[in-house]
């Protein structure tokens, strides 16, 4: 068995016992937490008709939410990452071989199910909850490419954050990130209602595209009167998630290999060492 080969095994075996833990027992809960309060936020806004169009809001948002969750795996291994460092998993796992290379497939591994269970929980009774979608309006092939471009993009940039980050409570700047880029990238209302300089900062990321790419996918042509330009913009939708999912490709592993380097025993306990009261 070749040393990818294994490294891959390896990873998914790791990815899967962390899955299982972090679906069972009270941290269910944790993991729900997120997915339920959306739907309940979708509960109360569905009916909601926008004057632009007659749309009702549920429909519309309900796809932009979809393509919020994706985003949220960059939130999820930019945690994990600065966590393990500090408890010492990393090191661990330096101290093997391939180690590092199979604790990252594990880790991509449980955030991308992560995101794909977050998905199903929120799309599948969100379904019943709005009404005007209908299957037959949903281009899956459009879907799958969006889902794929917009895990790698995210996640990568994900990994290259949480390598960067000093300590695991830095991680919570990157989770409020993502949450000010929700609020503007049109996820809960349209985003032509802002104004012109916040679109223009909400179009550089990826979580915009990330809600054009899945209200494109879902919703009949008719909708995109309501998106800038008036159209689906599947071109510029493709290219700007390519060029963040490059970008992870080229960055993340050079900033994870200074990491993994830099990963030691004296640098592990040097923070606790820090933290004890001097001796009298």
């Amino acid at each position: 068995m070749s040393a990818t080969v294994n490294t891959m095994r390896c990873g998914l075996t790791g990815g899967w016992i962390e899955l299982r833990q972090a679906f069972s027992g009270v941290n269910l809960v944790g993991e729900l937490f997120w997915p339920v309060l959306t739907l309940i936020a979708l509960l109360f806004l569905r009916s909601r008709r926008l004057e632009e169009g007659g749309l009702a809001l549920g429909p519309v948002i309900l796809p932009g939410l979809l393509g919020m969750f994706v985003a949220f795996g960059l939130v999820l291994i930019a945690q994990y990452l600065p966590a393990d460092r500090e408890d010492g998993t990393l090191l661990r796992a330096k101290g093997t071989p391939h180690g590092v290379s199979g604790y990252l497939v594990a880790k991509l591994m449980m955030a991308t199910a992560s995101v794909l269970v977050y998905l199903v929980v929120v799309a599948v009774p969100g379904w019943f909850l709005v009404s005007g979608l209908r299957l037959g309006d949903v281009s899956w092939a459009r879907l799958g490419w969006v889902l794929v471009l917009g895990l790698v993009a995210t996640q990568l940039l994900g990994a290259a954050l949480g390598a960067l980050l000093p300590s695991s409570r830095a991680s919570g700047y990157v989770a409020l990130l993502v949450l000010g880029l929700t609020a503007i990238s049109g996820i809960f209302y349209p985003i032509t209602a802002l104004p012109g300089w916040v679109q223009t900062v909400a179009q550089i990321f990826p979580l915009y595209w990330l809600g054009l790419g899945m209200r494109s996918a879902m919703l009949p042509d008719s909708a995109a009167v309501l998106e800038i330009t008036g159209s689906w913009r599947l071109a510029e939708t493709a290219a700007v998630l390519g060029v963040w999912a490059v970008a992870g490709l080229v960055i993340a592993p050079l900033v994870l290999r200074r990491m993994a380097r830099r990963e030691s025993g004296t640098r592990l306990t040097a923070p606790h060492s820090r933290s004890r009261p001097p001796v009298v």
